[in-house]
């Protein structure tokens, strides 16, 4: 929000995925989490975070910016200038989708994590 931290990463993301669990709601403020996924290899962050537990937000305005599992970075797709070709392919919690809310379309669902048998690597 305030620009301190800027994120670049390079390449494709791994994956793009939605998540509806209450602690992602939590956290985001919002009724999903949405964010692309890349290797840790692959992002550079320049100014200074903290985190909760993984996840990362700017000292100075306390915006949420991307979370860090094992060697990958979650960028949260609110943080980015463009998300043109940034599309989710899958829906974790789905259970917990607000009824109003419609899927995504072209989304694979999982009622609650993501399985390794789908191909969509779980954290």
């Amino acid at each position: 929000m305030c620009g301190d931290v800027q994120i670049i990463a390079v390449g494709s993301p791994c994956r793009v995925g939605v998540c509806h669990c209450f602690d992602c709601r939590k956290h985001h403020g919002a009724m999903f989490y949405a964010a692309a996924i890349f290797a840790e290899a692959s992002v550079s962050v320049v100014g200074e975070t903290n985190d909760f537990r993984g996840r990362h937000f700017c000292v100075r305005c306390g915006s949420s910016v991307f979370a860090k599992t094992d060697d990958e970075i979650e960028i949260h797709l609110g943080v980015l200038d463009n998300t043109e070709g940034l599309s989710p392919t899958y829906e974790c919690w789905a259970t917990n989708r607000a009824s109003w809310l419609h899927e995504f379309p072209q989304t694979k669902q999982f009622e609650r994590d993501r399985d390794e048998k789908s191909g969509i690597k779980k954290p």
